[in-house]
C-alpha cells in the first residue's frame, strides 16, 4: 500500500512519517507541503490513501479532496487537522478518517490498522469478496466531530430527528447532518428496509415481528429494547420482503 503526507508543518509531518512507519507497512511514497504540487504529482503518479492536512498552501485540504474525488483512481483520504470544525466536510467528502492535532499514538494505531484493512479488502478478486449476508461494507458515521468508519452490519437502525438523522448501533449513537431519506439512500438496500417515513431498519436485526393497530406491525431488536414502527404504506412491502 503506497501513500503520500501532505502537511505543512515539519515537526507535525515527522510525528507522522514515524507513527506510520511504526506501526503499518504503508509504503510512504512522499511529503508535500503545497496542494497544488500533489495535484501535479498524482496526475502521474497514484498512491492508495493521502493524509491530508486541510491548511495548506495554494490549494487547502478540503478542495484538493475533492478534486481528487473524481479520480479514476480514488486514493482514501485521511484529514489530520486541529481544527474540528471541517469534521462536517470530511463527510460529505467521505473521507476515510478525520484526525485532531496533537495526534495520539492509540489513535493513530487504529486507524491505520483500519486503513489496510480495508485496502487489502478492497484488492481482492471480485469472486472472493465476502456473501451479501456476511458483507464488511462500511459507511462514516459522524460523532464528537469525528468520522468513525462503521461496518454497515453495526447499524440496527436510523430514526429522523427533523433536519438530522440520529443512527444507533449497539452501544452508540450517532448524528448525521442530513435528513433521512438521503442517509437511507447510502445504505444498501438488500440489508436496509425504509419501515416508516421517520425509520429505518437494518434487516437483519429484527428478531420479532409483532402484529399492531391497523395491520400494521411493531419490530423488536436483537440487542436493543427500541421497538421500531412500520407504517401502513410499507406494510406490503415489508410483507413481501419478509415473506409473511
Amino acid at each position: 500500500m503506497k501513500a503520500i503526507i501532505v502537511e505543512d508543518e515539519f515537526l507535525a509531518q515527522e510525528e507522522l512519517k514515524y507513527l506510520i512507519n511504526a506501526h503499518s507497512d504503508i509504503e510512504l511514497a512522499g511529503c508535500f507541503d503545497d496542494g497544488l504540487d500533489v495535484l501535479k504529482y498524482l496526475q502521474g503518479n497514484p498512491v492508495d490513501a493521502i493524509f491530508l492536512d486541510i491548511n495548506i498552501p495554494s490549494l487547502d485540504g478540503v478542495l484538493l479532496a475533492q478534486n481528487l474525488s473524481k479520480f479514476a483512481h480514488r486514493p482514501y483520504i485521511v484529514f489530520i487537522t486541529a481544527y474540528k470544525e471541517h469534521a462536517a466536510e470530511a463527510f460529505e467528502i467521505e473521507a476515510f478518517d478525520y484526525i485532531l492535532k496533537p495526534y495520539h499514538e492509540a489513535r493513530i494505531v487504529t486507524m491505520l490498522q483500519k486503513l489496510e484493512a480495508h485496502h487489502r479488502r478492497d484488492r481482492q478478486p471480485v469472486g472472493d469478496h465476502p456473501s451479501p449476508a456476511r458483507s464488511s461494507h462500511s459507511i462514516n458515521l459522524i460523532k464528537d466531530e469525528r468520522i468513525i468508519v462503521t461496518d454497515i452490519n453495526e447499524i440496527y437502525y436510523a430514526a429522523a430527528q427533523e433536519k438530522v438523522t440520529q443512527v444507533f448501533t449497539r452501544r452508540e449513537v450517532f448524528t448525521m447532518p442530513m435528513n433521512i431519506t438521503e442517509f437511507c439512500s447510502r445504505l444498501p438496500e438488500e440489508f436496509f428496509f425504509r419501515c416508516h417515513r421517520s425509520y429505518c431498519v437494518n434487516l437483519g436485526k429484527i428478531r420479532e415481528i409483532v402484529p399492531w393497530f391497523n395491520n400494521t406491525y411493531i419490530l423488536r431488536l436483537s440487542d436493543l429494547p427500541f421497538e421500531v414502527p412500520v407504517s401502513r404504506s410499507k406494510v406490503k412491502a415489508f410483507r413481501q420482503l419478509m415473506r409473511i
